[in-house]
Protein backbone atom coordinates (compact mmCIF):
# COMPACT_ATOMS: atom_id res chain seq x y z
CA UNK A 1 0.00 0.00 0.00
CA UNK A 2 1.07 3.57 -0.60
CA UNK A 3 1.37 6.02 2.27
CA UNK A 4 -1.84 7.48 3.66
CA UNK A 5 -2.88 11.12 3.63
CA UNK A 6 -1.23 13.11 6.43
CA UNK A 7 -2.46 16.60 7.25
CA UNK A 8 -0.73 19.29 9.32
CA UNK A 9 -2.24 20.60 12.52
CA UNK A 10 -4.32 23.75 12.08
CA UNK A 11 -2.84 27.20 12.61
CA UNK A 12 -4.30 29.82 14.91
CA UNK A 13 -3.38 32.76 12.68
CA UNK A 14 -6.10 35.27 11.87
CA UNK A 15 -6.27 38.32 9.61
CA UNK A 16 -8.52 41.36 9.83
CA UNK A 17 -10.12 43.23 6.96
CA UNK A 18 -11.31 46.77 6.53
CA UNK A 19 -13.43 48.50 3.91
CA UNK A 20 -11.23 50.72 1.71
CA UNK A 21 -12.21 54.32 1.24
CA UNK A 22 -11.69 55.33 -2.38
CA UNK A 23 -11.44 59.11 -2.46
CA UNK A 24 -11.50 59.32 -6.24
CA UNK A 25 -14.79 59.04 -8.07
CA UNK A 26 -12.88 57.35 -10.90
CA UNK A 27 -12.42 54.18 -8.89
CA UNK A 28 -14.14 51.41 -10.86
CA UNK A 29 -15.42 49.29 -7.95
CA UNK A 30 -18.70 50.61 -6.56
CA UNK A 31 -19.92 47.67 -4.49
CA UNK A 32 -18.81 47.28 -0.88
CA UNK A 33 -15.48 45.52 -0.92
CA UNK A 34 -12.54 44.86 1.29
CA UNK A 35 -8.76 44.88 1.02
CA UNK A 36 -6.61 42.77 3.34
CA UNK A 37 -4.44 44.48 5.91
CA UNK A 38 -0.94 43.23 6.59
CA UNK A 39 -1.44 42.82 10.34
CA UNK A 40 -3.88 40.66 12.20
CA UNK A 41 -5.35 40.48 15.66
CA UNK A 42 -6.27 37.49 17.77
CA UNK A 43 -6.83 37.99 21.49
CA UNK A 44 -4.74 41.21 21.33
CA UNK A 45 -1.65 39.49 19.91
CA UNK A 46 -0.17 41.02 16.75
CA UNK A 47 1.45 38.95 14.06
CA UNK A 48 3.00 39.75 10.70
CA UNK A 49 1.47 38.64 7.42
CA UNK A 50 3.92 38.51 4.51
CA UNK A 51 3.15 40.26 1.25
CA UNK A 52 1.59 38.06 -1.44
CA UNK A 53 4.06 36.66 -3.95
CA UNK A 54 3.15 35.91 -7.55
CA UNK A 55 2.44 32.23 -7.94
CA UNK A 56 1.76 31.80 -4.22
CA UNK A 57 -1.73 31.78 -2.68
CA UNK A 58 -2.99 34.90 -0.93
CA UNK A 59 -4.57 33.35 2.14
CA UNK A 60 -6.54 35.94 4.14
CA UNK A 61 -8.01 34.32 7.25
CA UNK A 62 -10.87 36.50 8.45
CA UNK A 63 -11.41 37.48 12.07
CA UNK A 64 -15.04 37.34 13.20
CA UNK A 65 -14.80 40.81 14.72
CA UNK A 66 -13.88 42.42 11.41
CA UNK A 67 -15.76 40.22 8.97
CA UNK A 68 -16.68 42.22 5.83
CA UNK A 69 -20.36 42.69 5.08
CA UNK A 70 -20.52 40.42 2.05
CA UNK A 71 -19.42 37.52 4.25
CA UNK A 72 -21.56 38.29 7.26
CA UNK A 73 -23.85 35.47 8.35
CA UNK A 74 -26.25 34.67 11.13
CA UNK A 75 -23.50 32.62 12.72
CA UNK A 76 -22.07 35.86 14.13
CA UNK A 77 -25.23 36.42 16.17
CA UNK A 78 -26.13 32.81 16.95
CA UNK A 79 -22.74 31.19 17.44
CA UNK A 80 -23.47 30.27 21.05
CA UNK A 81 -26.37 27.99 20.17
CA UNK A 82 -24.55 26.07 17.45
CA UNK A 83 -23.76 22.44 18.07
CA UNK A 84 -20.36 22.38 16.37
CA UNK A 85 -19.58 18.77 17.19
CA UNK A 86 -22.25 17.77 14.66
CA UNK A 87 -20.29 19.32 11.76
CA UNK A 88 -17.34 17.42 10.34
CA UNK A 89 -15.00 18.37 7.50
CA UNK A 90 -12.88 15.80 5.69
CA UNK A 91 -10.53 16.24 2.78
CA UNK A 92 -9.38 14.02 -0.03
CA UNK A 93 -5.90 14.09 -1.53
CA UNK A 94 -6.76 16.42 -4.45
CA UNK A 95 -6.33 19.75 -2.63
CA UNK A 96 -5.59 19.30 1.09
CA UNK A 97 -4.10 22.79 1.45
CA UNK A 98 -7.39 24.45 0.46
CA UNK A 99 -9.27 22.13 2.83
CA UNK A 100 -6.94 23.12 5.67
CA UNK A 101 -7.54 26.83 4.96
CA UNK A 102 -11.30 26.25 5.02
CA UNK A 103 -10.98 24.49 8.37
CA UNK A 104 -8.88 27.37 9.77
CA UNK A 105 -11.52 29.89 8.73
CA UNK A 106 -14.30 27.84 10.31
CA UNK A 107 -12.34 27.19 13.50
CA UNK A 108 -12.25 23.41 13.04
CA UNK A 109 -9.69 20.71 12.69
CA UNK A 110 -10.01 18.50 9.65
CA UNK A 111 -11.51 15.09 10.34
CA UNK A 112 -9.12 12.18 10.50
CA UNK A 113 -9.33 9.87 7.50
CA UNK A 114 -7.05 7.20 6.11
CA UNK A 115 -6.77 7.18 2.31
CA UNK A 116 -4.55 4.57 0.70
CA UNK A 117 -4.05 2.92 -2.65
CA UNK A 118 -3.40 -0.74 -3.17
CA UNK A 119 -0.61 -1.88 -5.44
CA UNK A 120 -3.02 -2.20 -8.35
CA UNK A 121 -4.34 1.36 -7.85
CA UNK A 122 -7.55 0.58 -5.97
CA UNK A 123 -8.55 3.26 -3.45
CA UNK A 124 -9.10 2.46 0.24
CA UNK A 125 -10.84 4.92 2.61
CA UNK A 126 -11.40 4.53 6.34
CA UNK A 127 -12.76 7.29 8.59
CA UNK A 128 -10.71 7.52 11.79
CA UNK A 129 -13.49 9.10 13.87
CA UNK A 130 -17.23 8.69 14.32
CA UNK A 131 -19.60 10.59 12.02
CA UNK A 132 -22.84 8.99 13.23
CA UNK A 133 -25.59 11.61 13.11
CA UNK A 134 -23.19 14.31 11.84
CA UNK A 135 -23.38 16.74 8.93
CA UNK A 136 -20.31 15.78 6.92
CA UNK A 137 -18.61 17.97 4.31
CA UNK A 138 -16.14 16.27 1.96
CA UNK A 139 -13.77 18.69 0.19
CA UNK A 140 -12.42 17.16 -3.01
CA UNK A 141 -11.77 18.74 -6.42
CA UNK A 142 -11.98 16.50 -9.47
CA UNK A 143 -8.88 18.14 -10.92
CA UNK A 144 -6.13 16.20 -12.74
CA UNK A 145 -5.85 13.29 -12.38
CA UNK A 146 -9.62 13.72 -12.71
CA UNK A 147 -10.63 10.05 -12.71
CA UNK A 148 -8.48 9.23 -9.66
CA UNK A 149 -9.86 12.15 -7.66
CA UNK A 150 -13.45 11.48 -8.73
CA UNK A 151 -13.24 7.84 -7.66
CA UNK A 152 -11.69 8.90 -4.36
CA UNK A 153 -14.62 11.25 -3.75
CA UNK A 154 -17.13 8.48 -4.48
CA UNK A 155 -15.42 6.07 -2.08
CA UNK A 156 -15.31 8.78 0.63
CA UNK A 157 -19.03 9.43 0.19
CA UNK A 158 -19.73 5.70 0.47
CA UNK A 159 -17.62 5.44 3.63
CA UNK A 160 -19.59 8.28 5.26
CA UNK A 161 -22.92 6.81 4.22
CA UNK A 162 -22.03 3.41 5.69
CA UNK A 163 -20.84 5.15 8.88
CA UNK A 164 -24.37 6.57 9.40
CA UNK A 165 -23.64 10.23 8.67
CA UNK A 166 -26.80 12.32 8.90
CA UNK A 167 -26.07 14.35 5.75
CA UNK A 168 -23.19 14.25 3.26
CA UNK A 169 -22.22 17.33 1.25
CA UNK A 170 -19.68 16.98 -1.54
CA UNK A 171 -17.70 20.23 -1.70
CA UNK A 172 -16.22 20.22 -5.21
CA UNK A 173 -14.22 23.43 -5.82
CA UNK A 174 -13.49 22.27 -9.37
CA UNK A 175 -16.01 20.01 -11.10
CA UNK A 176 -13.86 18.45 -13.79
CA UNK A 177 -16.49 16.98 -16.10
CA UNK A 178 -18.62 20.12 -16.39
CA UNK A 179 -17.47 20.83 -19.97
CA UNK A 180 -19.17 17.65 -21.23
CA UNK A 181 -22.60 19.16 -20.58
CA UNK A 182 -24.32 18.74 -23.97
CA UNK A 183 -24.14 16.98 -27.31
CA UNK A 184 -22.52 19.13 -29.99
CA UNK A 185 -22.05 16.22 -32.39
CA UNK A 186 -23.68 12.87 -32.95
CA UNK A 187 -22.87 9.91 -30.71
CA UNK A 188 -21.27 12.01 -27.95
CA UNK A 189 -21.58 11.27 -24.25
CA UNK A 190 -22.75 13.82 -21.70
CA UNK A 191 -20.16 13.18 -19.02
CA UNK A 192 -21.46 15.86 -16.62
CA UNK A 193 -24.77 14.02 -16.25
CA UNK A 194 -23.02 10.68 -15.75
CA UNK A 195 -20.79 12.08 -13.00
CA UNK A 196 -23.79 13.75 -11.36
CA UNK A 197 -25.55 10.37 -11.25
CA UNK A 198 -22.46 8.71 -9.76
CA UNK A 199 -22.18 11.28 -6.97
CA UNK A 200 -25.91 11.02 -6.20
CA UNK A 201 -25.97 7.23 -6.22
CA UNK A 202 -22.86 7.07 -4.00
CA UNK A 203 -24.92 8.73 -1.27
CA UNK A 204 -24.31 12.49 -1.39
CA UNK A 205 -27.21 14.62 -0.13
CA UNK A 206 -25.95 17.95 -1.49
CA UNK A 207 -23.25 19.34 -3.77
CA UNK A 208 -21.37 22.60 -3.34
CA UNK A 209 -19.38 23.60 -6.44
CA UNK A 210 -17.47 26.66 -7.63
CA UNK A 211 -18.04 28.36 -11.00
CA UNK A 212 -19.47 25.51 -13.04
CA UNK A 213 -18.68 25.67 -16.74
CA UNK A 214 -22.36 26.18 -17.49
CA UNK A 215 -25.38 26.73 -15.28
CA UNK A 216 -27.34 23.81 -16.73
CA UNK A 217 -24.96 21.38 -15.03
CA UNK A 218 -26.85 22.02 -11.79
CA UNK A 219 -29.92 20.47 -13.40
CA UNK A 220 -28.09 17.19 -13.92
CA UNK A 221 -28.16 16.52 -10.17
CA UNK A 222 -31.24 15.12 -8.48
CA UNK A 223 -30.02 16.62 -5.19
CA UNK A 224 -29.61 20.29 -4.18
CA UNK A 225 -26.62 22.13 -5.67
CA UNK A 226 -25.14 25.32 -4.18
CA UNK A 227 -23.27 27.18 -6.91
CA UNK A 228 -20.51 29.39 -5.48
CA UNK A 229 -19.24 32.27 -7.60
CA UNK A 230 -15.62 33.25 -6.99
CA UNK A 231 -16.02 36.71 -8.53
CA UNK A 232 -15.92 38.56 -5.16
CA UNK A 233 -12.40 37.26 -4.50
CA UNK A 234 -11.11 38.44 -7.89
CA UNK A 235 -13.02 41.73 -7.70
CA UNK A 236 -11.50 42.58 -4.34
CA UNK A 237 -8.02 41.92 -5.70
CA UNK A 238 -8.66 44.11 -8.74
CA UNK A 239 -9.95 46.84 -6.42
CA UNK A 240 -6.51 47.03 -4.82
CA UNK A 241 -5.08 48.05 -8.20
CA UNK A 242 -7.42 51.10 -8.38
CA UNK A 243 -7.78 51.05 -12.14
CA UNK A 244 -9.92 53.94 -13.40
CA UNK A 245 -13.31 52.94 -14.75
CA UNK A 246 -12.65 55.11 -17.81
CA UNK A 247 -9.65 52.93 -18.70
CA UNK A 248 -11.30 49.55 -18.15
CA UNK A 249 -12.99 47.14 -20.53
CA UNK A 250 -14.12 43.61 -19.69
CA UNK A 251 -13.55 41.05 -22.45
CA UNK A 252 -15.25 37.70 -22.97
CA UNK A 253 -12.86 35.29 -24.74
CA UNK A 254 -15.78 33.67 -26.57
CA UNK A 255 -19.48 34.18 -27.22
CA UNK A 256 -20.42 31.47 -24.71
CA UNK A 257 -18.89 33.45 -21.84
CA UNK A 258 -20.76 36.71 -22.51
CA UNK A 259 -23.16 36.28 -19.58
CA UNK A 260 -20.25 35.67 -17.20
CA UNK A 261 -18.31 38.68 -18.50
CA UNK A 262 -21.40 40.91 -18.38
CA UNK A 263 -22.01 40.03 -14.72
CA UNK A 264 -18.35 40.77 -13.99
CA UNK A 265 -18.49 44.10 -15.83
CA UNK A 266 -21.61 45.12 -13.92
CA UNK A 267 -19.70 44.86 -10.64
CA UNK A 268 -16.95 47.04 -12.12
CA UNK A 269 -19.07 50.20 -12.31
CA UNK A 270 -20.87 48.75 -15.34
CA UNK A 271 -17.66 48.75 -17.40
CA UNK A 272 -17.92 48.40 -21.21
CA UNK A 273 -17.89 44.91 -22.68
CA UNK A 274 -15.99 43.46 -25.63
CA UNK A 275 -16.34 39.99 -27.15
CA UNK A 276 -13.80 37.85 -28.97
CA UNK A 277 -15.50 35.92 -31.77
CA UNK A 278 -13.75 32.60 -32.29
CA UNK A 279 -14.32 29.49 -34.31
CA UNK A 280 -13.33 26.22 -32.64
CA UNK A 281 -12.22 23.37 -34.90
CA UNK A 282 -11.80 20.76 -32.18
CA UNK A 283 -11.29 20.25 -28.43
CA UNK A 284 -8.51 22.49 -27.07
CA UNK A 285 -8.12 24.06 -30.53
CA UNK A 286 -9.37 27.61 -31.15
CA UNK A 287 -8.99 30.17 -33.91
CA UNK A 288 -9.77 33.83 -33.24
CA UNK A 289 -11.72 35.52 -36.01
CA UNK A 290 -12.91 38.95 -34.89
CA UNK A 291 -13.30 41.41 -32.00
CA UNK A 292 -16.62 43.02 -31.11
CA UNK A 293 -16.11 46.22 -29.10
CA UNK A 294 -13.51 48.95 -28.57
CA UNK A 295 -10.34 48.27 -26.54
CA UNK A 296 -7.97 50.88 -27.96
CA UNK A 297 -5.86 52.48 -25.22
CA UNK A 298 -7.69 50.61 -22.48
CA UNK A 299 -6.91 48.02 -19.81
CA UNK A 300 -8.58 44.80 -20.95
CA UNK A 301 -9.66 42.26 -18.33
CA UNK A 302 -10.40 38.87 -19.89
CA UNK A 303 -12.78 36.78 -17.79
CA UNK A 304 -13.30 33.02 -18.07
CA UNK A 305 -14.19 30.13 -15.79
CA UNK A 306 -11.04 28.12 -16.52
CA UNK A 307 -7.75 28.10 -18.39
CA UNK A 308 -6.84 24.70 -19.79
CA UNK A 309 -4.29 24.85 -22.62
CA UNK A 310 -4.66 28.68 -22.77
CA UNK A 311 -5.17 28.57 -26.54
CA UNK A 312 -8.39 30.59 -26.49
CA UNK A 313 -7.26 33.24 -24.03
CA UNK A 314 -3.77 33.63 -25.53
CA UNK A 315 -5.08 34.17 -29.06
CA UNK A 316 -7.67 36.55 -27.66
CA UNK A 317 -4.95 38.53 -25.86
CA UNK A 318 -2.91 38.74 -29.05
CA UNK A 319 -5.94 40.14 -30.86
CA UNK A 320 -6.55 42.69 -28.09
CA UNK A 321 -2.96 43.95 -28.41
CA UNK A 322 -3.41 44.22 -32.18
CA UNK A 323 -6.52 46.32 -31.59
CA UNK A 324 -4.60 48.72 -29.34
CA UNK A 325 -5.22 47.49 -25.78
CA UNK A 326 -2.74 49.04 -23.33
CA UNK A 327 -2.63 46.12 -20.90
CA UNK A 328 -4.32 42.72 -20.75
CA UNK A 329 -5.25 40.91 -17.53
CA UNK A 330 -6.52 37.32 -17.49
CA UNK A 331 -8.93 36.36 -14.68
CA UNK A 332 -10.21 32.83 -14.20
CA UNK A 333 -11.32 30.59 -11.37
CA UNK A 334 -9.86 27.21 -12.34
CA UNK A 335 -6.19 27.01 -13.34
CA UNK A 336 -6.10 23.64 -15.12
CA UNK A 337 -2.91 24.61 -17.01
CA UNK A 338 -2.48 21.68 -19.36
CA UNK A 339 0.62 21.91 -21.61
CA UNK A 340 1.48 24.22 -23.35
CA UNK A 341 -0.50 26.67 -21.15
CA UNK A 342 2.49 27.94 -19.18
CA UNK A 343 4.46 28.85 -22.29
CA UNK A 344 1.50 30.74 -23.72
CA UNK A 345 0.63 32.60 -20.51
CA UNK A 346 4.23 33.63 -19.75
CA UNK A 347 4.99 34.81 -23.30
CA UNK A 348 4.46 38.49 -22.47
CA UNK A 349 0.86 38.84 -23.68
CA UNK A 350 -0.51 39.34 -20.17
CA UNK A 351 0.25 41.96 -17.55
CA UNK A 352 -1.03 39.50 -14.94
CA UNK A 353 -2.80 36.13 -14.84
CA UNK A 354 -5.14 35.98 -11.83
CA UNK A 355 -6.49 32.59 -10.76
CA UNK A 356 -7.81 30.95 -7.59
CA UNK A 357 -6.70 27.88 -5.69
CA UNK A 358 -9.69 25.66 -6.51
CA UNK A 359 -6.99 23.60 -8.23
CA UNK A 360 -3.72 23.39 -6.27
CA UNK A 361 -0.86 25.45 -7.71
CA UNK A 362 2.22 23.30 -8.31
CA UNK A 363 5.70 24.77 -8.53
CA UNK A 364 6.31 23.85 -12.16
CA UNK A 365 3.20 25.84 -13.18
CA UNK A 366 4.33 29.08 -11.51
CA UNK A 367 5.57 31.99 -13.61
CA UNK A 368 6.22 35.70 -12.86
CA UNK A 369 2.84 36.98 -14.07
CA UNK A 370 0.80 34.46 -12.04
CA UNK A 371 -1.19 35.47 -8.95
CA UNK A 372 -3.13 32.83 -6.99
CA UNK A 373 -5.99 33.97 -4.76
CA UNK A 374 -7.51 31.84 -2.02
CA UNK A 375 -11.24 31.01 -2.01
CA UNK A 376 -11.05 29.31 1.39
CA UNK A 377 -12.96 32.03 3.26
CA UNK A 378 -15.68 32.10 0.62
CA UNK A 379 -16.15 28.33 0.78
CA UNK A 380 -15.95 28.31 4.56
CA UNK A 381 -18.65 30.96 4.83
CA UNK A 382 -20.83 29.07 2.35
CA UNK A 383 -20.50 25.88 4.39
CA UNK A 384 -21.53 27.78 7.52
CA UNK A 385 -24.58 29.18 5.76
CA UNK A 386 -25.62 25.79 4.42
CA UNK A 387 -25.19 24.29 7.88
CA UNK A 388 -27.18 27.13 9.52
CA UNK A 389 -29.93 27.05 6.82
CA UNK A 390 -29.10 30.63 5.80
CA UNK A 391 -29.10 32.27 2.37
CA UNK A 392 -26.09 31.52 0.16
CA UNK A 393 -27.02 33.71 -2.80
CA UNK A 394 -26.96 36.84 -0.63
CA UNK A 395 -23.16 36.53 -0.48
CA UNK A 396 -22.90 37.47 -4.13
CA UNK A 397 -25.43 40.31 -4.26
Amino acid sequence: MASSLVLPSPSSASTSYSTPLFSSSRSFLTHKSFVPKRTCLRTSVNCEISEPVNGKPRVPIINDGTLPKFLQASRLQNSVSRNNNRLKIFTGTANPSLSQEIAWYMGFELGKVKIKRFADGEIYVQLQESVRGCDVYLVQSTCPPANENLMELLVMIDACRRASAKTITAVIPYFGYARADRKTQGRESIGAKLVANLITEAGADRVLACDLHSGQSMGYFDIPVDHVYCQPVVLDYLASKKISSDDLVVVSPDVGGVARARAFAKKLSDAPLAIVDKRRHGHNVAEVMNLIGDVKGKVAVMVDDMIDTAGTIAKGAALLHQEGAREVYACCTHAVFSPPAIERLSSGLFQEVIVTNTIPAIEKNCFPQLTVLSVANLLGETIWRVHDDCSVSSIFQ
